[in-house]
């Protein structure tokens, strides 16, 4: 254990790293020294911010938390404190299965645990923005917290509560402190993005929102994640063509096509609905990336709901997709009123066909861009090559492009035009050009 040292652990999703920095922040101006994802965790205080979303991420946490808890046994760290969604969640049952933990704390009042310390005697106050986690040139931005939607599937609402929008002034201060550290990058994510502002201001503003941060001098890209079909704000995709630095890219989950599915999963949408908007996003801005979620084994998918799902991935030919297997999430609607009657193994094919299904779209689409000239920047360099992203790949989850190391020294967050030369099923291959 290091006296001063404090290690923070982040699961699951984005939104939780942002939390994660946000506390770093807070302990950084009291004098701590912090760590974050260690491989080797000593602090004086170790936290683990947890994931409560489905139930392989809380299996994850509660084992993370588990190991901690033998590591302090061990006098390896201090002390255990948990935050986020899990404990949020089930703060009850966490407090009594795991008692070797000395504070819970729930997703928004993990501020408490900074003002429960002393400063330390290091203590330099110089720290104003928040501590980003990621390449000093990108970072996440939360823009609000909570979903009024209420998906028969979805745990989330029950953890984070009803959408709650930052003031678009308070946003714009983050990124205005981001950009004078360095952050060219700007991956803006919530919830329910789309929903933005409705509750501040009684109406959307998710539109006006990003053509101000497009305004701000020095953000160089800005991607928007996770919108939601049903009433999609038309005036963004205005923003997104009208200016160069809003990426041409939208995250937007969809979760199925057939319209029995939309319906038991309460999306407030239908199969022609969806089909419309994504004809539309496609002609309105032209040549946009689109990243999406499906799911198959929701409660009364039936073969044909599969098929239809199935005809819907090679017609639409997503850019990016993501699917996985419904699970049951104990206090949603689906939990309550539908059985999971699926088995496990028609899950696991189905969840196996689509993905061969989009494997095959991707590689025919990476193909496509041989030839083609991109903007990109550097995020790292692994072995023999330079690991760059275009406006069309988001950080982590997204296909990457290699240049070769030999070509030309490149700088790590700089911005470069190269040519793609090959593709693989999911990287592309390219070299510089200036």
């Amino acid at each position: 254990m290091i006296k001063g040292r404090i290690d923070i652990i982040t699961m699951g999703c984005s939104k939780n790293l942002v939390d994660s920095e946000s506390l770093m922040r807070l302990l950084g101006k009291k004098g701590y020294d912090v760590h974050h994802d260690s491989d080797n965790p000593q602090g004086e205080y170790v936290v683990v911010n947890t994931c409560g979303f489905i139930g392989d991420a809380k299996e994850e946490s509660i084992n993370a938390i588990l190991e901690l808890a033998e590591a302090k046994a061990e006098g390896v760290i201090g002390k255990l404190v948990v935050m986020g969604c899990l404990s949020e969640r089930y703060l009850a049952d966490l407090e009594e299965s795991i008692p070797e933990v000395d504070k819970y704390y729930g997703k928004f009042d993990f501020k408490d645990f900074a003002e429960s310390l002393p400063e330390n005697e290091n203590m330099s106050g110089s720290v104003k923005a928040r501590l980003t986690t990621t390449p000093k040139h990108y970072a996440y931005l939360k823009i609000s917290e909570g979903c009024d939607r209420r998906c028969a599937y979805c745990a989330i609402p029950l953890i984070t509560g009803r959408h709650k929008s930052r003031p678009m002034e308070e946003i714009l201060d983050e990124v205005r402190l981001l950009v004078a550290n360095g952050v060219r990058e700007f991956n803006v994510i919530a919830q329910e993005l789309t929903y933005y502002g409705i509750d501040l201001y009684g109406e959307r503003r998710i539109a006006q929102l990003v053509e101000a941060i497009a305004h701000e001098k020095g953000v160089r890209w800005i991607r928007l994640h996770y919108a939601y079909p049903n009433q999609f704000p038309m005036e963004l995709l205005e923003v997104m063509r009208n200016n160069s630095n809003v990426c041409k890219y939208l995250d937007i989950a969809l979760q199925h096509i057939s319209d029995n599915m939309l319906e038991r999963m309460h999306r407030h949408t239908t199969k022609e609905e969806t089909m419309q908007l994504i004809a539309r996003l496609r002609d309105a801005v032209p040549g946009i990336h689109l990243r999406t979620t499906l799911m198959v084994g929701f409660p009364g998918e039936t073969e044909e709901d599969f098929r239809e799902l199935v005809e819907f991935v090679k017609w639409a030919r997503f850019e990016c997709m993501g699917a996985f297997a419904y699970s049951e999430e104990d206090g949603t609607y689906s939990a309550a009123h539908y059985k999971d009657e699926i088995p496990a193994e028609t899950k696991q094919m189905r969840l196996d066909k689509l993905m061969r299904i989009q494997q095959n779209i991707s590689a025919e689409l990476q193909a496509e861009q041989i030839g083609k000239t991109l903007t990109v920047v550097v995020d790292r360099k692994e072995g023999d090559y330079y690991v760059c992203r275009s406006e069309f790949s988001s950080p982590e989850v997204d296909p990457e492009i290699l240049v070769p190391a030999g070509d030309k020294t490149l700088r790590k967050g700089c911005f470069y035009d190269v040519k793609i030369t090959a593709a693989e099923e999911f990287d592309l291959y390219a070299t510089i050009i200036r």
